[in-house]
């Protein structure tokens, strides 16, 4: 194998505004107009704004009341997770019907290897190609790179907004990267930009240029990492994208039974143990569906899409709906099970605009204290307590077994 067949050609994909993009295809009234995908509530967060919007100023994480003060025409609009979800999907069939190994990265972004295909045909058209079929069927526009690794794939994507694209060839990274602002190289924070720009540092170059001894000096290990980025150095491989379609659980059961109270129980605690594990995964839930098998053994299943989430809430209130109108009280269960599919990667950062930030901060709190000491070792009374409980009870509070001990 020789040098050439050895060159990593690595893409870098990104669906240009993506939320934004979404909403004008569902509603082409907006195209044009300040478009900013987000909630409205005093608490909500800007995800997305249209490059209309972007001119007074507004970006992504941006409190949105303070982007409807910076820009009073903007419209604000959320259609849900599942619409977004719905065309990431969509595109992410189309890029691994095409491509052999590709790592997404998020709901909008993905990178692709292409090593050794060049062998084969040029790759660059190929990557042309693609993203017109990309846009043909989805009505999305989409930016790309490619070069010789992640690192430079990603910065290039960026600079050929919107819809556009660019290649690096092989040996140029550096002279590529040289004239950019310091603020270009992914992980350079607010804080190391202050620090370097005291040091009278303000480009890449002048970042090579300081060697890799003084950055560690003044940046420890991060310095030696930054200069390896500086320099265009990126040894991280594509990661290949495998998709989960879905976390499940079931409990047979010793006796049948057609304790209501009990399969209820049983329910909440099947949900809230897969809830954990997606949780764990980094991932979001697009449906719900139970399984019962009666004591004859006939297997009834019954699911419902839902907005996609995290929350063992959600998931138990949807499991147990399905399961009121899906069972004959009348028949005995010896087998219930729960099941969560549809799953995409935690993009949206915990439904944002759906779930409260304390519901956040508690789920990761209560997935603390699982992964510490183990599963069992705090669930909702709602999912443990016995009859004789209930009565005492009108919320639906935690509790902790008091017997668990850290995990070793």
């Amino acid at each position: 194998m020789n040098m050439e067949e050895r060159l990593s050609r690595i893409a870098h994909i990104d669906l240009d505004s993506f939320f934004v993009s979404v909403e004008r295809l569902l509603n082409p009234d907006l195209v044009g107009k300040p478009v900013i995908v987000g909630g409205t509530s005093s608490r909500g967060v800007v995800c997305s704004a249209s490059y209309e919007a972007r001119k007074f100023g507004v970006h992504s994480a941006m409190p949105t009341a303070q982007a409807a003060k910076l820009c009073p025409s903007a419209v604000f609009v959320w259609s849900g997770p599942s619409e977004y979800h719905k065309y990431s999907r969509m595109v992410t069939d189309i890029i691994l019907s095409k491509i052999p190994v590709v790592e997404k990265a998020s709901i909008d972004e993905f990178y692709l290897d292409l090593t050794g295909m060049d062998k084969y045909f040029p790759v660059f058209p190929y990557l042309l190609d693609l993203k017109k079929q990309i846009r043909l069927e989805t009505g999305l526009p989409i930016s790309f790179a490619l070069a010789s690794n992640k690192l430079i794939s990603k910065i290039a994507t960026n600079e050929a907004k919107p819809d556009g694209e660019i290649e690096i060839p092989a040996g140029t990274e550096q002279a590529y990267l040289a004239p950019m602002p310091i603020g270009k190289i992914p992980g350079c924070g607010q804080k190391t930009i202050a620090l370097l720009q005291e040091k009278g540092i303000t480009k890449i170059e002048q970042l090579t240029k300081a060697g890799p001894a003084t950055l560690e000096r003044w940046l420890g290990k991060w310095g030696l990492d930054l200069y390896r980025k500086s320099i265009g150095e990126d040894n991280s491989e594509v990661t290949p994208f495998h998709e989960q379609k879905s976390i499940s659980s079931e409990e047979t059961f010793g006796e049948d039974t057609n304790d209501v109270a009990f399969l209820e129980k049983e329910i909440a605690r099947l949900a809230e143990k897969i809830g954990f594990e997606l949780r764990q995964e980094g991932k979001l839930a697009g449906c719900v569906a139970i399984k019962l098998r009666y004591d004859n053994f006939e297997t009834i299943t019954r699911q419902q899409v839902i907005d996609h989430s995290q929350s063992d809430l959600v998931f138990i209130r949807r499991a147990k709906e399905l399961f009121r109108n899906a069972y004959n009280p009348n028949r005995k269960v010896r087998l219930i099970g729960v099941r969560l599919s549809q799953l995409d990667t935690d993009v949206l950062q915990m439904n944002l605009f759906e779930n409260p930030e304390e519901e956040k901060n508690l789920f990761s709190a209560i997935d603390d204290i699982k992964s510490q000491f183990g599963k069992q070792s705090l669930f909702r009374a709602g999912s443990q307590q016995t009859d004789t409980d209930k009565s005492k009870k009108t919320s639906d509070p935690l509790w902790i077994n008091r017997n668990a001990k850290p995990k070793e």
